[in-house]
């Protein structure tokens, strides 16, 4: 029997999250959830890196660190 202990999130269930606070204004979670993906050891995918950037658009205020997504998205190989 599997708990919820054992279960480890993927980066699909990541994106799905920060997705879903992006929508909900909860930008500042979406953010923290791409860090906490980092954190595990999984590398943000285009998906990863649209939605962390459309959670910057939301804030309304943050689009120079939505650039900077953008660079490093584009400097680490992943497609815009």
């Amino acid at each position: 029997m599997v708990t919820c202990n054992e279960v480890q999130p993927d980066l699909v269930i990541y994106n799905a999250a920060m997705n879903a606070c992006s929508k909900g204004g909860q930008w500042e979670r979406a953010i923290e959830l791409m860090e906490e993906a980092r954190g595990r050891g999984l590398e943000p995918d285009t998906f990863t890196y649209n939605t962390a950037i459309s959670a910057y658009e939301t804030s309304g205020g943050q689009w120079e660190r939505a650039l900077e997504l953008l660079r490093e998205m584009e400097a680490g190989g992943v497609a815009p």
